[in-house]
């Protein structure tokens, strides 16, 4: 039996997208765990400053690094801070992204590529980064946050769809490719969540439709997802390897 006490001490984690919704429910739940934890964002550093600055005062250990994935340079930087402040890397929760909404019909070039890159490409930066630090202690685990809407199918997200199926098909390989180090790599996929997405607000009556297709009557909370990745990066998942991991209240099922 596991204890779920500090489970993660000792260990360290670089949280892509971590500085509001689900990222920074993660970062702060994995510090509750024990861990000390790398907050990042491309643009929000006050915000990245202030879930460090959050975890530090309740007891935890965090540092803020701003770097967009895309950026192969600014990637390695991240680890090599990871890994000069703490130690090393042990989790990779690969959950920046572009979720915004886009018609086929609107979709540019670039709205395209940039969802490509940092769903998939950001992905491959990030894994390369970090898969030396996780051998040399012996194994570690990556987490790459998916969506519901990429495996069921949304309008106005056929450029979100392809980065995240593309994100998981990438783990799958991961998994396979790294078990001989000891490293896991598994899929967590978002459901219907209540987040606020600085792009596309939701409405209270868009939240209520929603609710709708969801069996367990609520919108999913950040929490609900951190709650999942703490399990799923700890040791009470360790045969679980390769894995897509769904939290949506059942929406899934309600096809």
């Amino acid at each position: 039996m596991v204890d779920q006490v500090n489970e993660l001490a000792g260990k360290v984690a670089i949280v892509t997208g971590s500085a509001r919704n689900i990222g920074r429910a993660t970062a702060e739940e994995l510090a509750r765990a024990g861990a000390a934890v790398v907050v990042n964002a491309v643009q929000a550093k006050d915000l990245c400053e202030e879930v460090a600055e959050g975890i530090r005062a309740a007891g935890g250990k965090a540092i803020p690094v701003m770097a967009d994935v895309t950026d192969p340079d600014a990637v390695r930087a991240m680890a090599e801070a990871a890994i000069r402040e703490f130690g090393g890397i042990d989790i990779l929760v690969a959950n920046a992204a572009n979720r915004s909404n886009t018609p086929f019909e609107s979709l540019t070039w670039e709205t395209w590529k940039r969802t490509i890159d940092i769903s998939i490409h950001g992905a491959f930066h990030l894994a390369k980064a970090v898969v030396p630090a996780m051998k040399a202690r012996g194994g570690g685990c990556i987490i790459g946050v998916g969506g519901m809407s990429s495996l069921r199918g949304s309008p106005g997200r056929s450029h979100v769809m392809a980065g995240k199926m593309g994100l998981n098909a990438f783990i799958r390989g991961l998994a396979i490719d790294l078990a001989k180090y000891d490293i896991r790599a598994n899929q967590v996929v978002v459901g219907t969540f209540d987040t606020n997405l600085e792009n596309n607000p939701s409405s209270a009556k868009d939240n209520v439709k929603k609710v709708e297709g969801i069996p367990l009557g609520r919108l999913g909370k950040p929490q609900d997802m951190a709650n999942l990745i703490r399990f799923v990066v700890g040791p009470g998942a360790a045969y679980i390897t390769g894995q897509t991991i769904h939290s949506n209240g059942g929406a899934y099922l309600n096809l």
